[in-house]
């Protein structure tokens, strides 16, 4: 199997810059103005806390669990951090940390006492958390998927000229990784242009789809009814289906709105909308028709460069760019679209984010937090408050 070269870190940075000046998508209609970004005495936020992690690496990945929120980052490194310090100011004791891998930790998720890691040197990592430690549970693929499929000739597939390996192995960096929401299934997807499904009960690997695109693969999400969504360099999103009676995911739709690399996906709660980022300077807003195929409904615009990083939370959006801000949106039934607020204070583009509703006593306000993760390496904590919620 041909595959795209394999960018460390910089080249990386190098690749991003030089995309970051590509024209905004004038074929798709605006979902929102400049006049609606709202008064500032309607909504306001502010910064908790800034988190320092790591003096040269940047922070590649974010995710919460119900008492901490986990950092990956550049230098192979995994950290949590308890959510309860957060509003005391003592966020940095109690952290647990651990280093794993060769190169960067692109992606990571939580599913009840697991942690899925992805990892720049073609492999993902599972571990057990508990209140004073991660335990490695496996590596995957595991020896046994490796030993069994090894056996038989037809497992091994072509990765260059003269090398084969078996179809369980990713062959570049794994870069996104995804659950289903029962959390059985882990969706990963590389540089290497595959998509894998793993079982997470065993970590077995139960299939591998091949070129599923025709460039490296920076993105996946995977909604309640088992659609699969990725994105990719190849400026496409691809939308995958296992149809009832079949053993595997087949293509089921394909979107090329975008003119340039896409970098990051996210679902709404209910699965129905797709929100897509990419160098194009737009977040694209698409809806699942009648026939269940995505249209692309409008765009998202306010970001002066590349879209990194995308959050859903209840019924607003955040999205981090190489601009160095944050914006939180939030779009009505008519589908128009207000920005809420832009959250400035990092030096360096924003590469990770996530995001969580904070309980109030009154149900008409509504509180958010939300964490940032920039090229800057720090870590921001952001409390966004909504009046009128």
């Amino acid at each position: 199997m041909n595959h795209s070269t394999s960018f460390n870190d910089s080249k990386s940075n190098h690749l991003l810059h030089s995309l970051s000046s590509q024209r905004s998508l004038a074929s798709v209609p605006s979902l929102n103005s400049h006049s609606q970004l709202l008064n500032p005495s309607t909504t306001s936020h502010t910064c908790l806390t800034t988190l320092k992690p790591h003096t040269n690496s940047y922070t590649s990945s974010l995710t919460l669990s119900p008492k901490f929120l986990f950092t990956a980052s550049s230098d192979r490194e995994i950290k949590s951090w308890d959510l309860t310090l957060f509003h005391s100011q003592q966020p940095t004791t109690n952290n647990m940390v651990l280093v794993a891998g060769k190169g960067a930790v692109k992606s990571i998720v939580v599913h009840s006492d697991k942690l899925f890691s992805a990892h720049q040197d073609r492999k993902i990592r599972v571990w057990k958390i508990t209140q004073q430690k991660y335990t490695r549970l496996a590596t995957l693929p595991t020896l046994g998927d490796r030993v069994s499929k090894m056996l038989v000739p037809k497992n091994h597939v072509r990765i260059r000229r003269h090398k084969k390996c078996t179809w369980v192995h990713h062959v570049d960096a794994v870069s996104c990784l995804a659950l289903s929401k029962d959390g059985t299934l882990l969706y990963s997807v590389s540089w290497d242009r595959t998509i894998k499904i793993w079982r997470t009960k065993d970590f077995t690997c139960l299939e591998s789809v091949r070129d599923a695109h025709d460039d490296a693969i920076n993105a996946v999400a995977v909604s309640y009814d088992g659609h699969v969504y990725t994105g990719s360099a190849d400026k496409r999103i691809r939308v995958w289906k296992k149809r009832e009676g079949e053993k595997k995911h087949s293509l089921v739709d394909t979107l090329e709105k975008h003119n340039s690399g896409i970098n990051a996906l996210a679902l709404s709660n209910d699965g129905s909308v797709l929100y897509s980022g990419a160098c194009d300077r737009s977040i694209l807003v698409s809806e699942k028709g009648e026939n269940g195929k995505l249209l692309v409904v409008g765009a998202l615009r306010g970001h002066t460069k590349s879209i990194l990083c995308l959050a859903v939370v209840l019924d607003l959006v955040c999205s981090g760019s190489e601009d160095k801000t944050i914006r939180i949106w939030r779009g009505t039934v008519e589908k128009v679209y207000s920005c809420l607020a832009v959250l400035e204070g990092h030096k360096g583009p924003i590469k990770s984010l996530t995001a969580v509703v904070e309980h109030c006593d009154h149900p008409s306000e509504g509180s958010f937090i939300v964490y940032s993760g920039s090229l800057d390496c720090d870590i921001k904590v952001w409390h966004v408050f909504l009046p009128s919620f």
